[in-house]
């Protein structure tokens, strides 16, 4: 565990320990063994980065983030940003489960990827992952294009690659996702210096500024994309999702439904976070109170 522990993440790790553990119990039941040599074992646990939770706004997804998406792919970003759907979820979805009529999408399946193969899996990750979940009207109006212009999968498949393949993250990442938030100003930064000169600009880990020239903007993005560190993951479009939902008063038992989610202590814990105004509106639900009791 100590040497898988320094090649993998915590999160990996302790998936990795738990099919271990199933595999070894069933062989306890079955008594070709005695004893689980899992039992007991402590796993690393996941600790908390610097990239985790980034919240991005709902006017900034609508007016930065999309416009700088390529056409093939902005309704997908439109509908993780909108309905709080896992990547998975998304890439996995098909015309069938989506009614732009009702405005709604049904989660009944999620596209898995393993060594760059992607399979369709017709259960979600858990018993309350298969639900419906309402979609705005700017994901609506998105779809609706998109329907127009991209054919559909072999299958069915809202989305595809260019070849009318399934998409895969890691590709999807780098070449449509990274250089999308550099053209938004949401990574690093490109700016044009004069004719066919274009400059690009990025902080590393410590804080300090590199720059480099470029003749294409389509360089200086790319370059841009590559080098800097962190950014915006395509995973925070779910989190800033509940996060907004929250912030807007939405009770947590209905944000824990159209996330998917078994437990309420899960939304609140991992995609809930400080909300704009907060504290003032904390003054204002004491700002009546008098300064002493009554004697009443």
């Amino acid at each position: 565990m100590t040497e898988l522990s320094a090649r993998r993440s915590p999160a990996t790790v302790a998936e990795c320990f738990r099919l271990l553990s199933a595999v070894l119990r069933s062989a306890v039941r079955d008594r070709l063994i005695g004893t689980n040599p899992c039992e007991g074992v402590k796993v690393p646990a996941r600790r908390r980065k610097d990239t985790d939770g980034h919240v991005l706004s709902r006017a900034d997804l609508v007016a930065r983030l999309l416009p700088a998406v390529p056409d093939r792919y902005r309704a997908l970003v439109a509908l993780a940003g909108g309905t709080g759907l896992r990547w998975g979820e998304c890439t996995g979805l098909r015309w069938e489960s989506l009614d732009l009529t009702r405005k709604t999408v049904e989660v009944v399946r999620v596209a898995v990827e393993v060594a760059g193969t992607v399979t369709s899996k017709p259960y979600p990750k858990s018993r309350a992952g298969r639900r419906t979940v309402p979609v705005p009207d700017f994901a609506v109006e998105l779809l609706t294009a998109h329907r127009e212009v991209f054919p559909a999968g072999p299958r069915g498949e809202v989305f595809t690659n260019s070849s009318s393949g399934p998409l895969r993250r890691t590709l999807f990442r780098a070449r449509v996702w990274r250089p999308s938030l550099v053209r938004a100003g949401l990574l690093g930064n490109v700016s044009r210096l004069g004719h066919f000169k274009w400059r690009a600009a990025w902080l590393d880990l410590d804080g300090v500024e590199w720059t480099a020239e470029f003749t294409t903007e389509r360089e200086a993005v790319a370059h841009v994309a590559k080098m800097a560190p962190g950014g915006l993951r395509f995973h925070d479009l779910r989190h800033s999702y509940a996060t907004e939902l929250v912030s807007r008063g939405v009770p947590v038992n209905d944000v824990q439904g159209v996330m998917g989610h078994e437990k309420p202590s899960t939304t609140l814990n991992l995609y809930t976070h400080r909300s704009d105004g907060r504290d003032q509106r904390i003054r204002e639900a004491f700002a009546d109170d008098p300064l002493t009791p009554n004697d009443d």
